[in-house]
Formats: C-alpha cells, structure tokens, sequence
C-alpha cells in the first residue's frame, strides 16, 4: 500500500508541476528534505518563490485538507522552506508563499496562500 501511496503523489506532483508550469510557473526543485521534512514543489510564481504542498486525493474532497495539513504539517514544510533558504541564498530576497495544489481525477484546486508562518 505505501509503494502505490508514493506512486500516487509523485505522479500528482508530476502533474501539479506540468500545470502550474502551464500557468507560467516556473518549477526550482521538487521533493526538497530536510531533517523537518519535505516540500513537494518549489517554484517561481514571477518574483514570488512558492513552497507547495501537493495532495493527489482520490476519493477525498477538498473539505478534508484541513485534517491533513495540520498545524504540525505546516510547520515542518516551513522548516524545510528555512532550510531550502539558507542553502540557495539566490532566493533569500523574493517573497515566500506557502499553497496547497489539491488534485482528484478531473480536478486541480490551487490554493494560494493556504497557510503561513505564524
């Protein structure tokens, strides 16, 4: 079950990453870990640099991300982002953001800004 799991959300991470390309994103990296945890996606939205949890849901609806990305989830990606910063000092003057692309068959939800560090 973890193996089809992992597939899952490469192949959504994939596919997030083809769409917000399409929609003039520009991908910097994907699956950044650090001792805190993982970023899915990276990339440039024109001078914003956006950290970007991806979640590729089958049979859930977009009313359950909140139950999977908890307050404790949001401060392990934000971690990684301090992280991702202090090694690529080229982006430590850009603006940061934090979204969530949600995806389902036949559907991909962008939701910019989804959380921030507090």
């Amino acid at each position: 079950m973890a193996d089809k799991n992992y597939r899952r959300g490469r192949e959504g991470e994939r596919l997030a990453s083809l769409e917000l390309e399409r929609r003039g994103f520009l991908t910097v990296a994907r699956n950044v870990r650090s001792v805190s945890g993982e970023v899915d996606l990276i990339a440039l939205d024109g001078e914003t640099l956006v950290f970007i949890e991806v979640k590729n849901w089958p049979i859930y609806e977009i009313d359950n991300l909140e139950y999977s990305i908890t307050r404790e989830k949001q401060r392990r990606i934000i971690e990684t982002a301090k992280y991702f910063l202090c090694s690529h000092r080229e982006y430590n003057e850009r603006p940061v953001r934090f979204d969530v692309v949600f995806l389902k068959p036949g559907l991909m939800r962008h939701l910019k800004a989804a959380f921030m560090e507090s």
